[in-house]
Formats: structure tokens, C-alpha cells, sequence
């Protein structure tokens, strides 16, 4: 087999307007992520000549969103719908000209037949993974059954052994073909082999005590290697990698990898960049592998769909836990179910053999707009099904929406369960969080649960002496994200959290903190050149780097008198000096000197754990730049996010309406529902009619930026 990239000189038609690009290429890098006037969702073209092919030929796409048709000299090649996997179709049967026209039409419009249609990212139109030519001989492992290699390799432990189960579909052999498997170490020793009949080619080596794939402590990994071979002679061959790992959960222990217990220390990753939208090369790849790292997490998540090739090999060499998940997110529909499997079944048969994938995310908040359903449930239950039926040896997952009730049976589908909480931003405060941990776990001892999202937004450029919910400060993003830290960390039987998100991403319908079409949870910007002081409080607690951060160093600005300054550390004493003060603290991780004076002009304040030093130079100020805060004073969370901005519309639900108004619009029942979580019962709504939705929500104590999301969500439902 041999492959050919065809990333470079292809002709790009969008509305009638002709440009040549090369691949990776998006065409919503800039309007996917500004939020002015929506981003664009249609169809484009791309064009490219083939020379005539001799022999068998396919054209791979690793990525293109979302419904894709491929067509060379005007003859149908095939059409793939979903965005975000890798897909061939065999082409050589069309290419008999000197010089053939290939034609591949590429359209993001949202479908309601192809997940996902509703969802708090930009959808990023074109064909933004490498494309390939791979040319195969008559006999080869088979390039058709939607895997990557035609093989899969399985290792599991069988008592005090392991053994590695390898099945292969090989393609166009006879009789006197055979299937050799050699697993190699990283020197290239072979330490167990066979050989299979090509036509009964699965195989099951045995290994005594390989080195175990034991995650970024030692991500070792072997190499089978596959060679289908007829009297001496190589006709195809493979690499697989292959980490001998066991991963285990308890609900009452948590995590243990290899025997050995650990807590998940994960991060969420949305795989777009700044003005190239999702358009990646292996660079921007490793550099966010080396971002993750270094912040100390042992986990990814990578929402909410399936990523390049290129990142979960990354991912393995560098040991990184990966919960790998499809985009059935947000609202079911029965139209979707197609969609779903094949999108699941595309994601499990081409990385089934990648060791750092350790479960099967099967949804994410799928329960918006409510989850009583029974559809919806049949069809969960159908993708768990096929997840265990296509992996046996990984465990599944989901991901469900705070609103969703813990007694839910969807949280009973899956292996293991994470929850998106936002307490502290979107609703009440963080310290709401503690007692639904609490209460969750009392009521279902036996649910293997983590926390899959949590976060709060912050803009550069916010600086607050006092941090509050909603201010879009750095400073409040790092006391919300202490605080999840320490409630996670308290409860062993939790098995791991994710953070929301390792970098901001682009979320066109977005504007919120003054920054329109991006979702601003990052711990580190989207460009990824800039770190939050949220990201150092993470490195702090999870990471072995020692290191010393004062935090809002990009707020010089202090009032002239004493203020406050904040230190991150991973080691037990940091020592502050500031002209003539000079102050030493003991603590864990984090470091507050209260009392450090700041004078008119230039003051440097240096701080030292060790050998180790960070240092600001303060400049003191008669009170702090307006530009320090919000331009109105106030928080604008997630009502500009919703499209209000204090007008109501005409002709559409609002606060303002009595429950009554709303009990005959499903729509809008479901969103209150949602919106205000287990606080309003489902049986209690029908005592509450007589109400006005402000006043049940007051008498919930539903905090006041809570108030904006249901009053966003209502502005969205017009009255019949």
C-alpha cells in the first residue's frame, strides 16, 4: 500500500467566487468565531485533476463537515454524512482519463438527518483534515470496512498473563496467502509471532509480563507488525501500536490504572484555533499536547466528536488518558438515530487500537430540552449496545446536563457517568456544588460518577481587587476553579474531573464580557499564547514542574495604599519582597500576601520559592482603569449569549408570562424545566400557575443570572 498526499493546489469555489487553497482548509476561520452578522453554512466546491490510475485506488478524507459529495468527471463517487471522521471511497474504477476531474461538494448547513444540529460551538465548514491517494494491490488488508488498517489488535490480561487478540480482513487473497503477526519492542526485538491462513486470520499471541502502557508515568508501547505474504513475498503490511494497559472504575474508590489508583486530572479540548477555525497540521496538534502536559493534567476529553489521527496518536505516545466521544449532543431525534451509529461505529473501528482511549462517550447533554422521552432512551440504550458490541474490552460514557434528575435511568446506561455542572456561574455558587456531589453519591452509591464539564469565563483584560460571579475576571475563573479543585480532590470515590475547557473556543452565536463568537472557559487563550491564572492554579496541584506564578500580572494598575497579591506554587514556602516588605508564607498550592503596600509610581514585587522567582512591577494609582471592568458596571453573563439585551420581543414567552401561559407550549415548559434544574418539579409546576415565572424563580432563590438563561431561553419561544 502506498499513500499520497493531495493536501496542496486545490481549487475552492464558494458562491460563485473561485480562489486556490490548500488543505487543511475552513472557510468560517474568521466568521466562525467573530459573532457579527452569523457564520456561513451552505455549499462549497473543491476541485482537483487525477492522473489515470493503474490498479486500485481510494481517496481518503480525514475530515470534512459536515455532508460531503464526492464526484470525479461528473459521475457520483459516494457522499458521507457527519463531520468529523475519517472516510474512503475506491476511485480508480473512474479515473480512465489522462487527466480526471475530481469535484468534492462540502455543506455545513445544518440537516436535521446528521448530528450535531444544536450546540455551543461553531460548525466549521470545508475540508479541514489531510486528503490522501492510497494505492493498494488486488490482495491487500482491507481498506473497506471502516476501519484505518483492516486490523485490530486487543491486548487483555488472562490471570497472570497477557495475550494480544489480533483479527484481520484481508481483501482479494487465495489460498496460498498468509498473515504474519510480529510484536515488537521499542528496539525493534520481536517477542512473541505467528502466522495465520489469510482466509482464518485471527490469532491470539501470548505474552508472559510485557511493560505495561502505564499513562504519562510510562506511556510504553509495542509495535505488531502485520505482513500479508504469498511464497516469501510482501504484498501489504501494517504497524499497529499496542499498549498493554487495564483500566478499572468502583464507585466508591474511583480510578485505577494497571492496579495502581489514580484520579483522572482531565481537561476538555474543542480542537479550533484562532482565525483558522479548525484547519490544523500536526503543529498546532502537538502544541496543545505539550500545553495539556504541562498544566499537569493525565486526562483529555475530547469533546464533542472525533479528532484527528494525528492528536490520539499523540495522546498515546504521551500517555494521556482519552475519553473519545461522538457529537449526539443537545436534543435527540428519532431522524438522527442512523446518523448516530454510524458516526459511533466510525469512531470505535478507526481507533479501536489506540491504548490511550480508555472509554466510548456515547452523548452529551442529550436531555436539553427534557428527557422523558421514550425514544430518547431507546436510542441511547441502542448506542450503548453497539459500543459494547463493537469494544468489549472499553468501558462506555455520557455526559448529562445538570438539569438532568440524578434518578434519571439514562444515568444507569452507561458504564460510567459524568455530570456538567456550572455551579458558580451559570447558577447559585460554586459552593452549591459540595452538597449535589454529596447528595448524588448518597442516592446512588453505585454510579461510577466524575465531573465531565465545569467552568467559568474570563476575558483578558477584567481585573477585580474583589472577584465576584460574573465579572468575567481572571481572578474570579481561579477561585471558582480552586474550589472545584478541592471538592473534587476531597471525594475519593470520584474517579476524575474535566475542566471546560483547556483552551477558549469558537461559538459564533456567542457574546458575552465583550467578546462575541467565543465561549471564553479556557484556561489558556485561543491562540494558545496565553496562559490564565486558572491554568497555574491547575499546574500547582497537578504537576511535578515546580514553578512559582504571581497572579494578575496583566493588572499592573493598583491603588496607591495596600493590596493583595495572590501566588501559585507547588512548593511549601514562597517568600514575597516588595521595597522594604518582605513576607514568607507556608501553604498548599496557594499563597495570599494581604497586606503588601503599594506606593505612588513604579513598585517591584518579586516572589521566590526556592530557586525558583516570578515578579511584577505594580504601578500605584489613584483608583483602577475603567477598562479594568465591564463597561456598564455589570455582569452581562449569558444574556447577550441568548440574544437579549433588556428589550423584550414581541410575541415571545419571557419571565414576565405566568406559569399557566406556558403549561400549553411543550417547548417552553421543557426550557423552564431546564433552565431551573430539580428546583421546580415536574408534579409541582401545575400547583404554581397562578405565578409570574420572576416570581417562582425568586421564590426558588434561583440566582439572578440564572434569571437571564431562562429569560434568554423564553425570548427564543414564540407564543402560539
Amino acid at each position: 500500500m502506498k499513500k499520497i498526499n493531495i493536501n496542496d493546489g486545490w481549487e475552492f469555489e464558494k458562491e460563485g467566487v473561485k480562489s486556490v487553497v490548500s488543505l487543511p482548509h475552513t472557510w468560517n476561520g474568521k466568521d466562525g468565531q467573530d459573532g457579527e452578522h452569523g457564520y456561513f453554512k451552505g455549499k462549497c466546491v473543491y476541485r482537483k485533476n487525477l492522473e489515470k490510475a493503474d490498479g486500485v485506488c481510494y481517496i481518503e478524507f480525514n475530515g470534512a463537515n459536515s455532508v460531503t459529495e464526492v464526484f470525479i468527471n461528473k459521475n457520483k463517487v459516494g457522499t458521507h454524512r457527519g463531520g468529523y471522521s475519517m472516510f474512503r471511497f475506491r476511485i480508480d474504477q473512474f479515473l480512465t482519463q489522462e487527466s480526471n476531474l475530481l469535484e468534492v461538494y462540502v455543506d455545513n448547513t445544518i440537516v436535521p438527518e446528521v448530528f450535531p444540529t444544536s450546540a455551543d460551538f461553531t460548525f466549521y465548514g470545508g475540508i479541514y483534515r489531510d486528503v490522501n491517494l492510497i494505492f493498494a494491490g488486488n490482495t491487500r488488508f482491507s481498506l473497506d470496512d471502516g476501519s484505518r488498517d483492516g486490523i485490530s489488535a486487543a491486548p487483555k490480561r488472562v490471570g497472570d498473563i497477557w495475550e494480544l487478540e489480533i483479527n484481520a480482513n484481508v481483501t482479494g487473497a487465495g489460498t496460498d496467502f498468509v498473515c504474519v503477526y510480529e510484536l515488537k519492542d521499542d528496539s525493534g526485538n520481536v517477542v512473541a509471532r505467528d502466522t495465520r491462513p489469510s482466509a482464518d486470520a485471527a490469532t491470539t499471541l501470548k505474552i508472559g509480563s510485557p511493560r505495561l502502557w502505564d499513562g504519562v508515568k510510562d506511556p510504553y508501547l509495542y509495535t505488531l507488525y502485520c505482513a500479508l505474504v504469498k511464497n516469501a513475498k510482501t504484498v501489504d503490511e501494517r504497524n499497529i501500536p499496542v499498549g498493554f494497559r487495564e483500566i478499572e472504575f468502583s464507585s466508591e474508590k474511583g480510578c485505577f490504572l494497571n492496579g495502581r489508583h489514580i484520579k483522572l486530572k482531565g481537561v476538555s479540548r474543542h480542537q479550533d484555533r484562532e482565525n483558522v477555525g479548525n484547519a490544523l497540521t500536526i503543529k498546532e496538534h502537538e502544541e496543545d499536547i505539550a500545553l495539556i502536559l504541562e498544566v499537569g493534567a493525565n486526562s483529555v476529553r475530547l469533546a464533542h466528536y472525533q479528532q484527528s489521527e494525528d492528536f490520539y496518536t499523540l495522546c498515546d505516545k504521551k500517555g494521556l488518558l482519552v475519553w473519545a466521544e461522538v457529537p449526539v449532543i443537545s436534543i435527540y431525534s428519532k431522524l438522527r438515530q442512523q446518523n448516530a451509529e454510524e458516526q459511533l461505529s466510525s469512531l470505535i473501528r478507526q481507533n479501536i487500537n489506540h491504548p490511550s482511549i480508555f472509554c466510548w462517550g456515547i452523548e452529551n447533554e442529550i436531555t436539553m430540552t427534557g428527557d422523558r422521552s421514550k425514544k430518547l432512551i431507546k436510542g441511547i440504550s441502542r448506542l450503548n449496545d453497539l459500543a459494547h458490541s463493537l469494544d468489549p474490552s472499553r468501558p462506555t460514557a455520557c455526559a448529562q446536563i445538570a438539569s438532568l434528575n440524578p434518578g434519571s435511568p439514562l444515568n444507569r446506561l452507561t458504564d460510567i457517568l459524568g455530570y456538567n455542572h456550572y455551579f458558580g456561574w451559570y447558577m447559585m455558587t460554586m459552593y452549591a456544588l459540595d452538597k449535589w456531589l454529596d447528595d448524588f453519591h448518597a442516592t446512588n452509591p453505585d454510579i461510577k460518577l466524575c465531573l465531565s464539564e465545569y467552568g467559568a469565563e474570563a476575558v483578558l483584560g477584567y481585573y477585580s481587587e474583589n472577584p465576584v460571579q460574573g465579572d468575567y475576571s481572571e481572578g474570579y475563573q481561579a477561585i471558582y476553579h480552586e474550589h472545584y479543585i478541592d471538592a473534587v480532590n476531597a471525594r475519593d470515590w470520584m474517579w476524575g474531573s474535566y475542566v471546560w475547557n483547556m483552551f477558549d473556543f469558537g461559538s459564533a452565536a456567542r457574546n458575552e464580557g465583550g467578546v462575541r463568537g467565543r465561549n471564553n472557559k479556557g484556561l489558556v487563550t485561543i491562540d494558545r499564547k496565553t496562559k490564565k491564572d486558572a491554568f497555574y492554579a491547575y499546574k500547582a496541584t497537578w504537576s511535578d514542574e515546580k514553578f512559582v506564578h504571581i497572579t494578575a500580572k496583566r493588572y499592573p494598575c493598583r491603588v496607591v495604599g495596600t493590596t493583595k497579591i495572590k501566588v501559585y506554587s507547588n512548593l511549601p514556602e514562597v517568600t514575597l519582597t516588595a521595597g522594604g516588605y518582605e513576607k514568607t508564607l507556608k501553604a498548599d498550592r496557594i499563597f495570599v500576601f494581604d497586606d503588601v503596600p503599594v506606593t505612588e509610581g513604579e513598585n517591584a514585587v518579586k516572589a521566590r520559592a526556592g530557586r525558583y522567582t516570578d515578579e511584577i512591577i505594580l504601578q500605584g494609582v489613584d483608583k483602577l482603569p475603567e477598562s479594568y471592568a465591564l463597561s456598564d458596571g455589570a455582569p452581562t453573563l449569558i444574556r447577550n449569549w441568548f440574544g437579549t439585551d433588556g428589550t423584550l420581543k414581541d410575541g415571545c414567552f419571557s419571565i414576565n408570562d405566568k406559569v399557566s401561559e406556558l403549561l400549553d407550549n411543550k417547548e417552553a415548559q421543557s426550557l423552564l424545566i431546564l433552565a431551573a434544574g430539580n428546583i421546580i418539579k415536574k408534579w409541582y409546576v401545575n400547583l404554581l400557575r397562578p405565578f409570574r415565572i420572576k416570581t417562582l424563580l425568586k421564590i426558588a432563590h434561583i440566582d439572578p443570572q440564572m434569571t437571564d438563561v431562562v429569560n434568554g431561553f423564553l425570548q427564543t419561544i414564540k407564543k402560539q
